[in-house]
This record gives C-alpha cells, sequence and structure tokens, in this order.
C-alpha cells in the first residue's frame, strides 16, 4: 500500500554448481481483501516453474537412520509449490540410501498425481461465486454533465462510482474464471418510454446483462449515463431481491452470491431492504454497499448489523451479510486513486471470508472432493450461472 516493496525471505545458498535445486519454500500469509504483489529477485536467470517436463525438488525429508523400514515425519506443502496447482502433473518420488560421505545411493523411485493422492481426502472444493454490480442513478448524484456530479465523466480522473466499482471489481474478478458480470442500475428514467426501473441492465440487454470483466461493467457504466435520466427514488430491494431469487435455488454450497451495491444517499424503501436482507441472510448470499458523495448514510450503518443484527417485523437476520463503508473515509488525503481503492477493496472484502463460512458452518455443508478440471461451458440461464476459481 505504500509502494514499497519488503523482503520476505531468501532461500538457502547452493554453491559451485549452475543447477540448484532450492529446498526451502515459502509460506506468506494470504488476504482474501488484499491485492498482494510478489516479487522475486535472482542472482541469475532460471525458470522457477518447470512446464518443460522436467523436475525440481520440492522437499526434502530428514534421514532416518539404521533401519530397513523407515517411517518419515509428516509434512506440509502447498499445492502450488508442489504441482504448480496442476492437480495432473506428475509428481516423482526419490528414495536414497544416506551416506556419510554425501554419496548417497539411489534405491527407487515411483510417479503420481496430486488428484491420485487426494482422491478421498482431498479438503478442495470448487465454489461459484457469482458477483453482480448495482448502481444509484437516482436524480440525488446531480447532472452527469456538470463536474459537481458524484457521475461526472471527467476527461481526467474516474469519478467516485467508478472508483469504487473498480476498487472492489478488480479484487472480485480474480475468483471468476470467465469474468463476466451481470451489472445492473436503479433510480432511472429508461428510454423510450421513460419509465422509472430499480432495476434494469447498465447494457440495455435485461435477457443477458453480462459485461466482458471490469472493464466491460466500466464502459456499460459510461453507455448507461448517456441514454438514461437519473430519477428517483432511492430503493435497494429490488437489486437485493433479484440476486435472491437466484441464490434461493442453489442453497446446497456448490455457489455463492456477492452483490455490490454503490450509492450516495437516503434509502427510501428502508423497511422493504430490511426485510429483503433478513430473508437473504439464509441464502448463500453477500452484501457490500459503497457510499458515495456527503451524505450521512444513517441508513446504511443501520444496515451493516455490526453493532445491533438487522431485523424486519421482529424477526432478527440469521447472519450478518452486510458490510457497508463511506467511501470518503479511505480516499488518500494527497489525491492518490490507486491508494484510495486499494484501501477501500481492503475494508469492504474484510468480511467475505468469514460470511462465506458462515453459511456453509451453519448448514453442515463441507468441503467435498476435488472436482475434475473445469471447462467452460454456455450458460444455463442469463444470470448467474458461472463457474469460477478455487478458494
Amino acid at each position: 500500500s505504500n509502494r514499497e516493496w519488503r523482503e520476505f525471505s531468501r532461500t538457502e545458498v547452493i554453491d559451485n554448481t549452475l543447477n540448484p535445486d532450492f529446498v526451502r519454500k515459502f509460506l506468506l500469509d494470504y488476504f482474501f481483501e488484499e491485492r498482494q504483489n510478489l516479487r522475486f529477485d535472482l542472482r541469475m536467470e532460471k525458470p522457477l516453474i518447470n512446464e518443460d517436463g522436467s523436475f525440481t525438488i520440492c522437499h526434502k525429508t530428514e534421514v532416518v537412520k539404521n533401519t530397513l523400514d523407515p517411517v518419515w515425519q509428516a509434512f506440509k506443502i502447498p499445492v502450488k509449490a508442489l504441482c504448480n496447482g496442476d492437480y495432473d502433473r506428475s509428481i516423482k518420488v526419490e528414495v536414497y540410501d544416506w551416506d556419510r560421505d554425501g554419496g548417497h545411493d539411489f534405491i527407487g523411485e515411483f510417479s503420481t498425481r496430486y488428484r491420485e493422492m487426494s482422491r478421498g481426502q482431498s479438503q478442495f472444493h470448487t465454489y461459484e461465486i457469482n458477483f453482480t454490480v448495482a448502481i444509484d442513478f437516482t436524480a440525488s448524484n446531480g447532472n452527469p454533465s456538470q463536474p459537481t456530479s458524484l457521475h461526472y465523466m471527467s476527461p481526467y480522473q474516474l469519478n467516485a462510482y467508478a472508483m469504487a466499482l473498480r476498487a472492489v471489481g478488480e479484487i472480485i474478478q480474480d475468483y471468476d474464471s470467465d469474468k463476466m458480470f451481470p451489472a445492473l442500475g436503479f433510480g432511472a428514467k429508461l428510454p423510450p418510454d421513460g419509465r422509472v426501473s430499480h432495476e434494469f441492465a447498465l447494457n440495455g440487454n435485461p435477457q443477458n446483462p453480462y459485461c466482458s470483466g471490469i472493464e466491460g461493467v466500466m464502459e456499460a457504466y459510461y453507455q448507461s449515463l448517456k441514454s438514461v435520466r437519473l430519477y428517483g427514488p432511492t430503493h435497494f430491494s429490488p437489486v437485493i431481491n433479484h440476486v435472491a431469487r437466484y441464490a434461493q435455488s442453489v442453497k446446497d454450497g456448490s455457489q455463492y452470491f456477492i452483490l455490490l451495491i454503490i450509492s450516495d444517499g437516503v434509502i427510501t424503501d428502508m423497511a422493504q431492504t430490511k426485510e429483503s436482507i433478513v430473508n437473504a441472510a439464509t441464502l448463500p448470499m453477500s452484501i457490500i454497499i459503497v457510499g458515495v458523495g456527503p451524505a450521512e448514510f444513517n441508513e446504511m450503518i443501520e444496515l451493516d448489523g455490526d453493532e445491533e443484527r438487522i431485523s424486519s417485523q421482529g424477526r432478527f437476520a440469521e447472519r450478518d451479510i452486510v458490510q457497508f463503508v463511506p467511501f470518503r473515509d479511505y480516499i488518500d488525503r494527497r489525491g492518490n486513486h490507486i491508494l484510495s481503492m486499494a484501501r477501500l477493496a481492503k475494508e469492504v472484502l474484510a468480511e467475505i471470508p468469514d460470511q462465506f463460512l458462515s453459511y456453509m458452518r451453519t448448514r453442515g455443508i463441507k468441503p467435498g472432493p476435488c472436482p475434475p478440471a473445469y471447462t467452460p461451458t454456455p450458460a444455463l440461464h442469463p444470470l448467474f450461472t458461472r463457474r469460477v476459481s478455487r478458494i
């Protein structure tokens, strides 16, 4: 975040060889909500991950002496370090008879694959994360053609909506294999008849609202600003119910849904929104709300539920699924937009892993056996049928 590199660790030094086999591996903490840049500095140029069929040493056990029937201690190694995440890559195990002078005698070897080793014991599972964007097009944002508008499209910098969208989207998209995202808008009058909609496709295609990557979502957002008329009021419940309908059909833990709502002010359907969130709390779903602009956001703070669990008509939400943050609290005072977006993404995404796990645990859903490699297939429904990367 401060644009400074910090050395994490380094390998051992291997002398007098042009073909060193490094043994030491690095274990780094992984943070879902952050983009973790890694830099590897080498004394010489040499591939670190073999893609040419050759082998690289991944682990050496301790020496077990004075026995012809050795039992080695169990050890852990990341799948990435073992086979570069390729479940079908050949893994070779070699056994040597240790000699004090270093001239170890080769005894034998065998080959296997991670998929074979993990069969019946895997702790990995593929989940479909469905990321949906909903953007506020109400008139309180101001005329998009004016620099004072929160939707103003400056040729020199991103507006607050675009920064929030890119900040969260560029992290989330790494968990989606095809990077196709449904993008919705609410609170606008649509052409040609001027009807008010609280649930419309930014790309103008309600049958297929998918946009290609975050860049596609950004383009659809900019085009919508040119074609719709900002109006109102600010209703959250339609887009929440929209996503919840599809989450309702896949409660077996095979998919999880994330809705990002970006809005500038007062929610005018607060009672309906509370009811929608209480209902959605029973589903595999999380809601991220980013407030842009100078408003107080009291209603959105109430929806967050960190201090008091949200309720509707006497019924409390089963779990906390909403994370709200005002973007202004994370804007860098020196005008560094990259840092502002990184701060925002870290804050709004930090609760997603726990929310995901809370749903699985309360439903008694455990990771299943390792699935076959993913092959993209056409969507079965225009919304929310997408396969994504491993978690």
